[in-house]
């Protein structure tokens, strides 16, 4: 089931299809907006992720993090990057997401 889309995102868009295709367009264009590179961008979209406590996102990120090449060193920095931030709870937290995530890919 690695890689599959979560079901109520698939439910949502069988249920709203042109939302659906307009939000993946804005996202699309949102990457395409600036200098960053996919590298780049993929470690913030993670880091922002983390912050906002977003455990279905945090998951996904680190997924699509790891299919990028991004060592697992390297999302534990991001990870650890937040820790002064959103303190030492939430850091546990999304780091369990991120190990749980790949292990299940």
């Amino acid at each position: 089931m690695a890689g599959e889309l979560p079901q109520p995102y698939q439910d949502f868009t069988k249920q709203y299809p042109d939302i659906a295709e307009a939000y993946e367009a804005l996202g699309s264009a949102t990457h395409d907006a600036g200098p960053l590179d996919d590298r780049t961008r993929r470690l913030i979209k993670l880091a922002i992720a983390v912050g906002g406590r977003l455990e279905g996102a945090v998951r996904a990120q680190a997924r699509q993090a790891r299919a990028m090449g991004i060592s697992d060193a390297e999302l534990d920095h991001v990870v650890l990057l937040a820790l002064t931030t959103i303190g030492l709870p939430s850091t546990v937290a999304a780091r369990s997401w991120i190990r749980d995530a790949l292990t299940e890919s």
